[in-house]
């Protein structure tokens, strides 16, 4: 395995450092009880300048996590959206991926003991996050036997560090089993979510997705693309579904800041539709990263110029 390459700069705690000095205490409180909540946000070359996409909406959506798990804020919204520019730019970075996280650090040892939150900015190149090619051919898929986490235990719609520990018993399962990724149930034993991504299946020309409900995080490119689903007269429907639509679909694929739009081909060794990504899933990659192309207008302000 090759060693990562990491960026040459950071930001910590208010200020632009060099990486290796981005540093917290073995004893901080996030590494002991993963009370961290953090976003992942990628920003694109466009025909008018590099663009973060959605940059407000995912940091406003750090600040209600950390309301969610009261953790104190000591960075105000036009700080980070500055930082973050800041951080790309510092980089060189024009196509790219953030990840801003604040968590509790050294302080207190017991669970509810106040600690002082630490922020910190990352930037670096990511491609696809499921493997090369796959947006193109789409990969294999399997229902975990891990499920989400049940109404009232953990909230599901925060994207705090912890909760991510289902994801990884999921997505590790997978990878062992042979698989690109895992789809997980609910408690309930109907459609919850994949590892990190939301889902989307094809029924007769119309997008149907599972609700917030489903111990789902309510994603950002989820909401993304039902937007633009229904701008462009495709009918978009949000529903509890149970595990054998994902055998009976039409087309099936995945979506998240990390995963962009990934087509799923097959699901526990049962081709999914044709066995290949189908006309509605290009079509929405074609809406989607119309985006950055100039292709789709930016009706809403998504693009946000890194400057």
């Amino acid at each position: 395995m090759s060693t990562p390459t990491y960026p040459e700069f950071i930001w910590q705690n208010g200020q632009i450092k060099p990486w290796a000095e981005a540093t917290t205490h073995v004893m901080a409180h996030a590494l002991h009880y993963g009370s961290s909540v953090f976003e992942g946000i990628r920003s694109y070359e466009t025909p008018n300048g590099p663009a973060i996409f959605r940059l407000t909406d995912h940091l406003t959506r750090l600040f209600h996590s950390a309301k969610i798990y009261d953790i104190p804020m000591p960075f105000d919204l036009a700080t980070l959206c500055a930082a973050s520019r800041e951080v790309l730019k510092r980089n060189g970075l024009g196509k790219g991926y953030l990840r801003p996280i604040a968590y509790r650090g050294l302080g207190g040892f017991g669970l509810s003991a106040d600690c002082p939150t630490d922020v910190a900015i990352a930037a670096w190149n990511m491609g696809a996050y499921l493997g090369a090619g796959v947006l193109e051919q789409g990969i294999d898929a399997c229902v975990s036997s891990w499920q989400r986490m049940a109404p009232n235990t953990i909230p599901t719609g925060a994207k705090a560090g912890g909760n991510y520990l289902s994801g990884q018993l999921i997505a590790r399962e997978a990878r062992r089993l042979g698989f690109g990724e895992g789809i997980a149930l609910a408690s309930t034993g109907l459609l919850s979510e994949g590892a990190g991504e939301n889902l989307f299946l094809v029924f007769n020309g119309a997008l149907h997705t599972t609700p917030a409900s489903a111990a789902i995080l309510n994603g950002i490119t989820r909401h993304s693309l039902m937007t633009l689903a229904r701008d462009h007269g495709i009918e978009v429907v949000e529903r509890d579904m149970p595990r054998e639509y994902l055998y009976l679909c039409d087309e099936l694929f995945m979506c998240g800041t990390a995963a962009e739009i990934t087509p799923i081909r097959s699901v526990d060794g049962k081709p999914v539709g044709a066995g290949k990504p189908g006309p509605l899933t290009q079509r929405m990659q074609e809406l989607f990263f119309g985006l950055f192309d100039g292709r789709t207008p930016d009706r809403y302000g998504w693009l946000e110029a890194i400057g």
